[in-house]
């Protein structure tokens, strides 16, 4: 129970998967056939969570997501874990995501047909045990097994366990697996490019040499980290905020307030309720019987917050200092438990100067240095490892950055024959365009809310009499009322950005307090409209949606496995709803067109995407004025009076 110190949106413990799992059993909701693909904490409604108190207990939930093997149907249970007892079952409404066992059936059951065997001795394959076998969520576009629980699978050629499978593509020969009959129930066998016989390795075996010219970088804190972990609560500065790990949304900021005032004093604010993942899309630009169909919603279709999708961090790998890890306990298909060891990564950085002047009259400087919280995770998803780290600065400024690295998807081409939605990275070896397109859920409460959002951009005054230079520009603030009024899309010249603004508070100078969200790198989905993905990915037309709160209103796309489209955003927002002066959330899309490069193989450098929230009028004053300078710095950048 959500009793004394368990505070309500602490994340299941492997104890409450099991009993989640055996309450459905007991109530014969569940049988040999059915798998689990999640089980997760129900978040209590948002009312109860901002009213909780310690001591005042709360019926303390676990949402599990069952498919049914033997006919493919999903369903959903929820388990109260203070009761020990089934809240609710229901059939849902479309797939939940795909299985792990779904998948790794699909691989053994290609290997084993006869059709695809064929398909791979005409391009002199003959070693099937040494064939790399990647399953895709098969999307929907009204195929003759539209509504089944179906994956298709590409393959490559692997010399040995450790050869880069990626440089040598089994172009033409896509096999599509029903999970449910157990059957390979369509082949596509196209051309016949010849494998590609590079090998293009990346692992420490198969590097000539290493740069010897790097010294050692050693980074100490000899009195500890700044930060105080209770459960899955982080104070750190004036911040405090919970994270968990959510199988579909991933990594999870919640209640996140920030105290304004001297230390121990002050007054706490909220930010933001809660933050993640909404969903995201990998849309392929190639034309190709092999890639055109590729369109995966690595959140919604596969579960990137899942495991073995989510990686175990290692310190001095993908973490380096002061570390506190966070463990994800996680059920498994066959509903045991599996516990992700230090799946979240908490630490801290110095980040350059966090502001700085130097006086020209006295010639004093003034100069303090910038820290920021790091709170991050890795998913693996196929050739793709995707970084999500949340960033909180000493002036109040939230950070999402996502780093993108891994292997390019990769295609088989006859060097005369170039693919103009393809860019050739290796001889014989192409990689389709294609874009990375993530949207996220930011669930704002501006000190409390209600908050109303308004578009901001730069625009300049005409000229004339009141501005004879043509110099002259203004800021101009328009009101999203309503939810149509609130598909946005991102413009860089004029700066365009949008303001959360809590109209019933003012700062010192009189203005409405409020957050900004500045946007990073922002494409759109390139499909064109009317396709299926466009209308599979619709969160992705437009950069900003706007909703008004709505308990269930959780997932960009809704349930995109194997659904024809119009679920999520297009059908939260058909009623148009008032979004003026309520408790909004805002759904914030950003990416990258990726055209490969040579440089991105045989394993890709990272890419940045990501945005800002940004205090904008949320302080009187530079919150970050009462950061000391260094110790060491004592003399040297700053005044000592």
């Amino acid at each position: 129970m959500s009793e004394g110190g368990v505070h309500p949106l602490e994340p299941l413990s492997e104890d409450e998967i099991h009993q989640t799992v055996q309450v459905l059993r007991e109530a014969g909701h569940t049988g040999e056939h059915h798998r689990f693909a999640a089980v997760t904490l129900a978040e209590p409604p948002k009312a109860d969570v901002l009213g909780w108190v310690p001591g005042n207990g709360t019926d303390r939930r676990a949402v599990a997501y069952v498919v049914d093997r033997s006919t493919g149907k999903s369903a959903t249970g929820v388990v109260s874990l203070t009761k020990s007892e089934v809240v609710s079952w229901d059939a849902a409404d479309g797939h939940h995501m795909l299985l792990f066992e779904e998948l790794f059936d699909a691989i053994g059951i290609v290997k084993a047909d006869a059709g695809w065997q064929e398909a791979l001795r005409r391009r002199g394959v003959e070693d099937f045990d040494g064939v790399q076998c990647d399953p895709w969520p098969a999307g929907n576009f009204d195929d003759p097994w539209a509504g089944k629980r179906v994956v298709r699978v590409v393959s490559y050629v692997r010399h040995d366990e450790h050869d880069n499978g990626y440089a040598h593509p089994i172009e033409g020969v896509v096999a599509t697996v029903d999970t449910v009959e157990r059957k390979v129930i369509d082949l596509v066998d196209v051309g016949n490019v010849p494998v590609p016989a590079d090998c293009r390795n990346y692992h420490a075996g198969s590097v000539a040499s290493f740069r010897d010219d790097l010294k050692t970088l050693d980074i100490t804190q000899p009195d500890g980290p700044s930060f105080v972990v209770e459960g899955n609560e982080i104070r750190w500065q004036k911040w405090r905020f919970r994270v968990s790990m959510h199988p579909t949304d991933g990594l999870t900021l919640h209640t996140l307030t920030y105290r304004d005032g001297p230390k121990g004093e002050g007054e706490e604010r909220s930010v933001l309720y809660r933050a993640a993942l909404g969903e995201m899309v990998v849309p392929y630009g190639s034309t190709s019987a092999q890639h055109r169909w590729k369109n995966a919603f690595d959140s919604g279709e596969l579960g990137l917050g899942r495991y073995p999708l989510l990686n175990s961090l290692e310190l001095g790998c993908d973490c380096l200092g002061v570390i506190h890890y966070f463990d994800s306990p996680q059920v498994t298909d066959a509903g045991d438990t599996q516990l992700v060891k230090n799946a979240i990564c908490l630490h801290e950085e110095d980040f350059s100067i966090l502001w700085k002047h130097f006086d020209l009259e006295t010639f004093v400087p003034e100069v303090r240095r910038s820290r920021r919280l790091v709170v991050s995770s890795i998913h693996t998803v196929g050739n793709y490892e995707y970084g999500f780290y949340w960033y909180l600065y000493q002036d109040g400024t939230i950070e999402m950055e996502v780093k993108l690295t891994g292997i390019l998807q990769t295609q088989g081409v006859d060097g005369a024959a170039a693919d103009p939605n393809a860019a050739v990275v290796s001889p014989g070896v192409a990689a389709p365009n294609h874009q990375h397109l993530f949207c996220f859920r930011l669930d704002l409460d501006v000190d409390g809310g209600p908050n109303t959002v308004y578009e901001m951009e730069a625009e300049p005054d005409p000229p004339g009499a009141d501005n004879p230079y043509g110099n002259a520009f203004r800021s101009k603030a328009t009101l999203l009322a309503r939810e149509s009024e609130a598909r946005r899309d991102v413009d860089p010249f004029r700066g365009r950005h949008w303001r959360v603004v809590n109209p019933s508070r003012a700062n010192r100078v009189g203005q409405p307090v409020s957050y900004r969200l500045l946007p990073g790198n922002s494409p759109l989905l390139l499909a064109s409209p009317g396709s299926r993905i466009a209308e599979r990915a619709a969160f992705a037309r437009h950069n900003l949606w706007v909703t008004p709160f709505t308990e269930g209103e959780t997932r960009a796309a809704g349930l995109p496995n194997l659904n024809p489209g119009g679920s999520g955003l297009p059908s939260f927002t058909a009623a148009d709803r008032s979004i003026e002066d309520e408790d909004v959330v805002l759904w914030y899309t950003c990416g990258l067109i990726h055209v490969p490069r040579p440089e991105d193989f045989p394993v890709m450098p990272v890419e940045r995407v990501g945005f800002l929230l940004q205090p904008h009028g949320f302080f009187d004053e530079n919150p970050a004025l009462d950061v000391p300078a260094p110790p060491h710095a004592e003399g040297h950048c700053h005044t000592t009076d």
